[in-house]
């Protein structure tokens, strides 16, 4: 069985950062992984490209010959892709076993009422793949509670289009200090909780927003996305190794990779990443991202520091010979 990382998020929501960050990670903690562009406009990527849509369609051709915009080029190419899946199985089947990141365009018509997408990772599922969806949204959107309604509405269609295990993620949550301060706390964001304290917040923003007509259709629509109750958020940090351990943990049980891909030869890492220590124990994330932030950093930067100097430590022979020291290339890396 297969196990796969579907990345979509709005453009500018830093799929391609997570794409590559999470290569890196999955690398230092020996897990197998390939990386796969879906963006037939994307023609630089920071990370291996194993897959590559743009040797089947690039949106600059599809746009010069079919006179289209690059939302509608975009539309066409996934089109296109539907209909060469032998193609595209053929190259998945070249990667084995490995566990594969695909990371997806950033029109969000695609995931919320196109269908083509779908269809693909339909596919993907029948050829054997265990999906998980990992919908980025930017942390600015807290900022603004039109925003983050917003956002909290374009990850409900997603995850009722997509029909599939859905992880929603507050991408580059360590600028969220640098912001101006939220008017909750962070966990009311990320649970969700009663959308209806947001409402003079929005009558606020805007003075046309005001007045019993509005105040109404706010109410609604907060009542609508809680009827629900599907919404929730992890945050991230990308560059913050606990964070992306945290997150990978998130999704790898929303996936079932936790529960039985793992064999009897991991490795440490591997068994760390089984480990519920794993998790943040933070007991609040507003302190750890918005109040604290700069201590904390500077804590498990230290707690890092400290465990790659363990590793580097001489190991013991049973017959009391020094062995080499551990090689640089056993070490984990991880660098964004």
């Amino acid at each position: 069985m297969r196990f796969a990382q579907l990345v979509i998020g709005s453009p500018g929501s830093g799929k391609s950062t997570y794409c590559d960050g999470m290569h890196q990670f999955l690398g230092a903690i020996g897990r197998a992984c390939s990386v796969v562009n879906l963006d037939p406009a994307n023609d630089h990527t920071n990370y291996p490209t194993a897959v590559d849509i743009r040797d089947l369609v690039k949106l600059e051709d599809v746009m010069g010959k079919d006179c289209l915009g690059p939302n509608g080029g975009n539309l066409y190419a996934l089109e296109e892709l539907e209909q060469n899946l032998a193609w595209f199985e053929d190259k998945l089947n070249d990667l084995g076993e490995d566990y594969v990141i695909f990371d997806c365009p950033g029109q969000v018509e695609l995931y919320t009422h196109h269908h083509a997408l779908r269809k693909i990772f339909l596919r993907l599922q029948n050829i054997g793949y265990r999906l998980v969806v990992v919908h980025l949204s930017d942390s600015l959107c807290l900022t603004q509670p039109s925003l983050y309604i917003a956002n909290l509405l374009l990850s409900l269609r997603a995850m009722l289009q997509m029909d599939l295990p859905h992880v929603n993620v507050l991408s580059k949550i360590d600028k969220l200090a640098s912001y101006n301060p939220l008017p909750h706390n962070l966990d009311f964001y990320t649970d969700v909780q009663d959308l209806s304290y947001l409402v003079p917040y929005l009558e606020e923003e805007s003075p046309t927003w005001r007045g019993d007509k509005f105040t109404r259709l706010h109410k609604a629509v907060a009542n609508m996305i809680e009827s629900y109750g599907l919404v929730r958020f992890e945050v991230l940090a990308v560059e913050d190794k606990r964070s992306m351990m945290h997150l990978l943990r998130v999704v790898d049980r929303a996936s079932g990779y936790v529960f039985g891909a793992e064999g009897a030869n991991d490795t440490v890492w591997q068994v760390a990443m089984r480990n519920e220590s794993s998790l943040l124990d933070v007991p609040d994330i507003h302190e750890r991202w918005v109040q604290n932030k700069d201590e904390y950093d500077r804590v498990e930067h230290k707690e890092w520091e400290d465990q790659v100097d363990k590793n580097k430590r001489y190991q013991r022979q049973p017959d009391g010979q020094t062995a080499a020291a551990i090689s640089p290339a056993d070490e984990p890396k991880f660098e964004v």
